[in-house]
């Protein structure tokens, strides 16, 4: 799913930084991301603009209402 997520925002024009995670600490990371952004973190988690935004689920939903590009620009990442 992180590779969907990806070709996404390449194929709007971001270039997101990606931050691979090694299997053995995948759980760690999960915990250390839940507990700094308020619980229920799955990968792929995304960033916009330095907070959570969210998994897969919210970052497709948010494209499909047409809502997903202008946060990409409000938060400097896309600038069409």
């Amino acid at each position: 799913m992180c590779h969907v997520v990806n070709r996404l925002l390449l194929g709007l024009g971001v270039n997101p930084a990606v931050c691979e995670v090694d299997e053995e600490k995948e759980e760690a990371v999960l915990h250390e991301l839940s507990v700094t952004n308020g619980g229920g973190v799955q990968f792929p988690a995304v960033f916009v603009g330095g907070k959570l935004f969210g998994g897969l689920d919210r970052v497709m939903s948010t494209h499909i209402t047409g809502e997903l590009v202008p946060i990409l620009k409000e938060a400097g990442a896309l600038w069409l």
